[in-house]
């Protein structure tokens, strides 16, 4: 099983909100999440970053991988 932390779309329609989530690879996009890490929130300005380091840290020892834009995101929190 491949672990992934990327983002699952929330929030209605032209009002996205994201939550950043560990998964397995093989989940759609917005199916069942192994576990909750944090959110981003685009629609504020600034957009709002939110992510528990140690979720983070427990995900990433069991070999998630963070995809393009959750590695971006996790640059700018500063993680």
């Amino acid at each position: 099983m491949a672990l992934k932390l990327r983002l699952t779309r929330m929030g209605s329609k032209k009002k996205p909100f994201y939550r950043v989530v560990a998964v397995n690879s093989e989940n759609k996009r917005d199916g069942r999440a192994l576990e909750i890490i944090g959110y981003y929130n685009p629609m504020t300005e600034p957009p709002e970053i939110k992510i528990d380091p140690e979720k983070l840290k427990k995900w990433m020892e069991r070999g998630a991988k963070p995809t393009d834009t959750v590695r971006s995101l996790l640059k700018k929190a500063g993680l």
